[in-house]
């Protein structure tokens, strides 16, 4: 088996030198791409050990490195970052020969538009983006709302307190998705229950995916206000709430991987109702897969209930028990498969 490296991001001085490189007749894209033997993934904010995105991310080229025998690469961002850093990390990535070079969430949609062109041999993968596209580029995107209709299923029937709460890291469309599909759920199965949805930070102040005092600061005001179940789309910020959550007796709703396995979250598994899993892992993989078969996937590529790429975990035992709960979340499952419901993607 080969190892992943992992590649330090360097600062915004040596991306302009290194793009001056290309400029002045440096490596160019026609050198770029190999046939499929590297692959590398460029990290969302909080990075890899954020228990949630990023890690599923990883998982999917893990996957890859055993299955496939693919070297792989990690690039993780920094405090603070801009575009042109992203842009750097992109352009060193394809350099290297790794093909697919993934970007890890919708903020590495400016860069992949900038660098896609400059290495046409190479694919570009971008994970929950559709707005930047080209013949290189493989949108993975995935039907959020609809898992997270299923969570507000799960939510309304097992809260007593009839108060249910949602945290949001940055209110943005995409985290949007997940709470107007969070609460459709809850109302759809039992409209007196209350929802309070909160986020932690605005755009384009993105801390609210990397810091835990955040989320559990907010678990803590959801909790003072009798919510006893929380689902938290928050990244790594989603920890700190779970802990709050789960110090206080109450239920969490995790996100993204199944949270109730990731090691980091251990002592509080026990709270951790289900989680709504997006198959990042597979995605990745399936990514890489196809360059290395030669048929390279292009356009948006949609996970969504019908095809397992977004659903509800069952690894918690306590849940598993919950026979109405389970009968009451598969039964919405197979109506939003049949077309019967239609989840909204904006509250």
């Amino acid at each position: 088996m080969r190892r992943i490296t992992r590649i330090a991001t360097v600062g915004v001085a040596s991306a302009a030198l290194a793009l001056s490189a290309t400029a002045c007749g440096g490596k160019t894209s026609s050198d770029a791409g190999s046939d499929g033997d590297k692959a590398a993934i460029a990290y969302d904010i909080g990075g890899r050990g954020d228990q949630s995105f990023n890690d599923a991310a990883y998982a999917g080229l893990a996957k890859a490195e055993k299955g496939l025998d693919v070297d792989g690469s990690e690039a993780e961002p920094s405090d603070g970052e801009g575009d042109a850093d992203k842009v750097q990390r992109l352009t060193e990535l394809a350099r290297a020969g790794n093909n697919p070079v993934i970007g890890v969430g919708f903020a590495y949609a400016p860069a992949i538009k900038k660098v896609a062109p400059k290495f046409p041999k190479t694919t570009f993968g971008i994970i929950d983006d559709a707005s930047v596209t080209g013949d290189n580029i493989a949108n993975i995107v995935f039907n959020e709302e609809q898992g997270s209709y299923l969570a507000g299923v799960a939510a309304a029937k097992v809260t007593k307190t009839k108060v249910v709460g949602f945290i949001g890291g940055v209110e943005t469309p995409l985290i949007k998705k997940f709470e107007a599909g969070y609460v459709q759920g809850v109302k759809d199965t039992d409209p007196s229950v209350n929802v309070l949805p909160q986020y932690l930070t605005q755009p384009p102040d993105f801390g609210g995916f990397s810091k835990p005092d955040l989320g559990k600061a907010a678990a803590q005001g959801q909790l003072d206000k009798k919510a006893d179940v929380i689902y938290s789309a928050a990244g790594l910020a989603g920890s700190g709430a779970i802990e709050a959550a789960s110090k206080a007796g109450k239920w969490n709703i995790g996100v993204d991987s199944d949270q109730y396995n990731q090691a980091g979250l251990a002592n509080y598994k026990d709270s951790i109702l289900t989680s709504v899993t997006k198959d990042i892992e597979d995605a990745v993989f399936n990514l890489i897969k196809s360059v290395q078969d030669g048929k390279p996937q292009s356009g948006e590529v949609r996970y969504g209930l019908d095809k397992n790429g977004v659903a509800l975990s069952q690894s918690n035992p306590a849940f598993v028990k919950m026979k109405d709960v389970i009968a009451a979340v598969d039964k919405a499952k197979q109506d939003i498969i049949d077309g019967k419901v239609t989840v909204k993607t904006a509250p």
